[in-house]
């Protein structure tokens, strides 16, 4: 049952190690894919209007109570989550520097292309994809093993210190993400709650597909 994996696969195309700048195409080009559709995954979260994900509603709510922008909260909390790659044992990869790029501009170009639904029903519809889309991209690029996002890679290092399945520690680190910035003032929607809660099980989905589908 894929709510109860573990570790992240290992398949034909993945590489041997993350830190790995001359990857195999097939590496590379399933490292591209499941970013774009991780970062489309997102844009369309932004595009449905249901909430922001558990991370921006953290920034949000720090914001509320210093004198920084959203912006610079988000990028202040990405450099902390990477410290604590630290202790971890996480290491980078190209990988970590495509999360980045990537998913920006797939979240640039869905805004500027994707109409919000005028109906709330299809708007939740889109917010349910959206977390889909993030979790099945998701699996797709960390079986590449080029190296995870800073959000990602705490994820797998988590994983590796407790023992629990990736779903779970997902699942928690969400949760426990949106209640902090809930508390400090951050705005909470359905869709905040939809990915909170289903991410980690959507993200366990997507590793589950590629080791089945490349087995």
């Amino acid at each position: 049952m894929f709510l109860k994996i573990k570790k992240i696969p290992k398949v034909k195309w993945s590489s041997e190690k993350p830190f790995n700048f001359k990857p195999k195409f097939s590496t590379f080009f399933f490292l591209c894919f499941g970013l774009s559709l991780f970062g489309l995954g997102e844009g369309l979260l932004i595009v449905s209007f249901t909430g922001a994900s558990p991370w921006s509603v953290l920034a949000q709510g720090i914001s509320l109570n210093v004198n920084l922008s959203i912006g610079t909260i988000t990028l202040l909390i990405s450099i902390a989550v990477l410290i604590l790659w630290i202790p971890l044992g996480q290491k980078p990869g190209m990988g970590t520097i495509f999360n980045a790029l990537i998913i920006a501009i797939m979240i640039d170009l869905c805004i500027k292309y994707v109409p919000t639904p005028s109906n709330y029903i299809h708007q939740l519809l889109l917010a349910v994809i959206s977390v889909i889309m993030v979790g099945i991209g998701g699996g797709i690029y960390l079986v590449s093993n080029l190296g995870a996002g800073p959000r990602d890679g705490l994820m797998i290092g988590l994983q590796k210190l407790t023992n629990f399945p990736i779903a779970v520690v997902r699942g928690t680190l969400e949760i426990s993400v949106v209640s902090i910035g809930w508390y400090l003032g951050g705005t909470v929607g359905v869709g905040t709650l939809l990915f909170a809660f289903g991410i980690g099980p959507c993200v366990a989905l997507g590793l589950y597909l590629v080791d089945k589908t490349f087995d």
